[in-house]
């Protein structure tokens, strides 16, 4: 006899898109190489595209644009564009961007503790 009911349908789907895990959903949406990265400078008021580049010189263009339009579409970051020539693009942090600041404010304080502080190397007493 199969048991079929909405939480179980929901269930289902949550393991089949996220893995089941609220987690992974979050870090499928502003996880990876460089969107922590993208999120913490537009934070920080390094908001155009060729600043951007330069803090992070191993993300390539392409990139950097698939990123920076992934945020956009999943409402983390807004895109402004002034009609100047050159043309000037301005990118900031939506409300639900802005959401995102205690959370990286605690994995911040967790990398400095947990991981940088265990990375450094050790000095003779």
């Amino acid at each position: 006899m199969e048991v079929k009911s909405k939480r179980f349908d929901d269930m289902v789907r949550q393991i089949q898109e996220y893995g089941g895990c609220p987690v992974s959903a979050a870090l499928k949406v502003f996880g990876g190489k460089w969107k922590p990265l993208l999120l913490y400078f537009i934070s920080v008021d390094v908001n155009r595209f060729g600043q951007l580049q330069r803090m992070m010189p191993g993300c390539s263009k392409r990139m950097m644009t698939t990123q920076l339009r992934e945020l956009e579409r999943d409402g983390l970051i807004d895109r402004k564009v002034f009609a100047e020539v050159p043309p000037k693009v301005i990118y900031t942090l939506t409300e639900k961007g802005e959401s995102l600041r205690p959370l990286f404010r605690a994995l911040s304080k967790w990398g400095r503790e947990q991981v940088l502080v265990k990375a450094a190397p050790k000095r003779p007493v």
